[in-house]
């Protein structure tokens, strides 16, 4: 596909100089860059993360995550037992 694209005067005398050393085209050059690009981002999207967790005996008997008011129920109680 051909497109138009506007490059600061240094940036394209650096490509430029990189096609030459590399004997490449200077769309090849390019095409690399932003391949490189796109692979850095999406490692960087896919990165593990490290959630913290805290010991213990796991749920209370009984308790259902998916019952936001029983959760509360629950909090609301503890608060008081304090």
């Amino acid at each position: 596909m051909r497109t138009t694209f506007r490059l600061d005067d240094e940036l394209l005398a650096e490509v430029k100089a990189l096609a030459a050393r590399t004997h490449r085209s200077m769309n090849s050059v390019v095409e690399d860059a932003l391949r490189e690009l796109l692979a850095r981002q999406r490692r960087r999207s896919r990165q593990e993360v490290s959630l913290t967790t805290f010991g213990g005996n796991g749920l209370q008997p009984g308790v259902d995550l998916d019952d936001t008011a029983a959760l509360y129920d629950l909090m609301d109680e503890a608060d008081e037992a304090s």
